[in-house]
């Protein structure tokens, strides 16, 4: 396996056409994976600040005609923002070194051949991932968050399983949105897409939105052959 770093110093310059590069990469016989990173802007802006870099995209031409780092922020975005939709997204935001490189472990080692499910919990408080292609509100579930004793452990430990299995609502809200993705995931499909991610949300992103996240993808994983599962505020704390 060979891996090469694209950004807005590659030459990119907003003009391509992502589906035809990776055509004609394809056409060489070669099997391309692309992985798409990215993260909000005010973490952007503490990385640069943190690591003293200027932004590539920033002028160099004199005061009056640069950008500002917020403003090269976002020009990179709409230069490098076709590619996501042809790639698998990872939003590193609140993403540790060591949960980053797991994150990329697990990309590398099935390089899918077909579309990937990614599914990922969240905490609404933190900020809708950046990537997310659907989100849906877990809010409105009962909360195990308001008994103490349930409160330290996570959606995917048992007694919260359990105690998200004792109301019908919660099976229910999760077979709703299994239906909506199988209803409209062929459409998804067909346009060429790598990765389709589907963002559950709830307050601190540690009971409600992980079981549900959870549960969707043990009902998807015995149905497509490329199925993930991140929670990404979970994962943080345990990194």
């Amino acid at each position: 396996q060979v891996a090469f770093a694209v950004d807005s110093r590659s030459g990119i310059n907003g003009n391509e056409d992502p589906a035809a590069l990776l055509k004609e990469l394809k056409d060489f016989g070669l099997d391309v994976d692309v992985l798409f990173l990215t993260a909000d802007t005010p973490t952007l802006l503490k990385r640069f600040s943190e690591t003293r870099r200027r932004h590539p995209l920033s002028n160099t031409t004199g005061a009056e005609t640069e950008l500002t780092l917020t403003e090269a922020i976002e020009k990179e975005r709409d230069i490098m923002g076709p590619f996501a939709d042809l790639a698998a997204s990872c939003d590193t935001t609140g993403l540790t070194s060591n949960a980053l490189r797991n994150w990329v472990n697990q990309f590398a080692s099935f390089a899918p051949s077909s579309m990937t499910i990614a599914f990922e919990s969240f905490a609404f408080k933190r900020g809708i991932p950046y990537v997310a292609d659907l989100v849906f509100d877990a809010r409105n579930l009962p909360n195990p968050y308001y008994d103490e004793a349930l409160r330290p452990f996570y959606g995917t430990d048992e007694p919260i399983v359990q105690f998200m299995k004792a109301y019908p609502q919660v099976e229910a809200f999760v077979q709703s949105i299994a239906n909506f993705i199988e209803t409209w995931l062929d459409g998804y499909a067909a346009n060429n897409r790598r990765y389709f991610t589907v963002a559950i949300g709830c307050t601190g992103g540690q009971h409600r939105s992980v079981y549900v996240a959870q549960a969707l993808y043990a009902y998807f994983k015995g149905k497509y052959p490329s199925v993930t599962v991140r929670h990404r505020e979970m994962d943080s704390k345990k990194a």
